[in-house]
């Protein structure tokens, strides 16, 4: 069990302040993937901070400042003992994981880059892009993709986050994938131009969806479909970083933060390349949901849908219900509360 996945329901109270200015106000500090969440007591989201980048301002004190960078203008305090061992836990864990930068890491460093190089130039980007995709931990991938949503979040506004919708959400997703189900699904307020997967089991899609097509396995077929690619969401950066981020990653153990924020930007204006039909009907069939409901979303992205209008994934028998009536219409206004 990772840091991440031992503290994920782990809640505390805190101080937060949007800037220096500002008063500070009583909020819930909760766990995401990869982040942490600060949300009001009605539980909408106030800020997401992502926990690798987080520092402690007054180290060794109780109650503990955290910032979610060294220059921030936000400030969190905290004086629950759990949450503040479990911020520094996951901390801890990421410096543990991080190269020793001794001198002889230094002298390397021009060596390394002449071998990559010489490797680019005998391999080719792709096998580059897969040493580089080999080499990050889980640790590593869960940062990387809590970094790429924070830049969406910049552009979109906070992932929803209402309690009845999240409910909701975690509901399908164990209907969908099972009670070991692995991963999160985050909803975003703003329009996406279909699902994103990114790294750390990370999978987006966006209010839009559950509000313009009122049926519970259209939303299902965009989260399968999120959950299918065959594609590393690292190998994606990478091929729209290029090769110099690429090499980054291999000499420095992390992704520039340019490369990540230019990437969201690309989800926000393109989106990932649409899983093909094959897939998605084999896909539907082990989440036992049918197909056509998802071909009309497919059509009015322009994506190809007519195979999935007529396949029938399970055999011709009748579909199970994803969600409650009550259930679908909680998670319909995950973003209203």
């Amino acid at each position: 069990m990772t840091a991440l996945s031992q503290y994920d329901r782990l809640e505390s109270l805190g101080l937060w302040r949007a800037a220096r200015t500002d008063q500070r106000r009583e909020v819930i500090v909760s766990f995401g993937n990869a982040t942490l969440v600060v949300s009001d007591a009605a539980g909408r989201p106030l800020s997401h901070w992502s926990l690798p980048a987080i520092v402690q301002l007054n180290q060794g004190v109780v109650p503990a400042v955290f910032a979610p960078d060294a220059d921030a203008a936000e400030s969190l305090e905290i004086d629950d003992p759990i949450m503040i061992d479990a911020i520094n836990t996951v901390r801890g864990q990421i410096v543990k994981a991080q190269p020793r930068r001794g001198r002889l890491r230094q002298g390397l460093t021009a060596a390394v880059l002449i071998a990559v190089t010489v490797a680019a130039a005998t391999w080719g980007p792709a096998l580059l892009r897969d040493q580089a995709a080999g080499s990050l931990s889980d640790l590593r991938r869960a940062q990387v993709g809590a970094a790429v949503l924070g830049h969406l979040q910049a552009s979109t506004g906070p992932a929803c986050r209402g309690a009845q919708g999240r409910a909701a959400l975690q509901t399908l997703q164990t209907r969908l994938f099972g009670m070991n189900r692995t991963g999160q699904v985050i909803v975003l307020p703003g329009v996406l131009p279909g699902p994103a997967s990114l790294p750390g089991n990370l999978s987006v899609i966006d209010r839009a969806t559950l509000v313009r097509y009122d049926d519970p396995f259209v939303t299902a077929g965009d989260i399968v479909a999120a959950r299918t690619r065959d594609d590393d969401p690292v190998q994606d950066i990478l091929r729209h970083a290029g090769l110099r981020a690429t090499v980054h990653l291999l000499t420095s153990g992390a992704l520039p933060d340019s490369a990540l924020a230019s990437y969201a930007a690309y989800l926000l204006d393109q989106g990932q390349p649409p899983v093909t039909e094959p897939q998605l009907i084999a896909a539907f069939g082990a989440a036992k949901i049918p197909t056509a409901p998802y071909a009309e979303l497919r059509t009015a992205r322009g994506q190809n849908g007519a195979r999935l209008m007529t396949a029938k994934p399970l055999g011709g028998s009748e579909p199970q219900p994803v969600l409650t009536d009550a259930a679908w219409l909680q998670l319909q206004s995950i973003c209203d509360s």
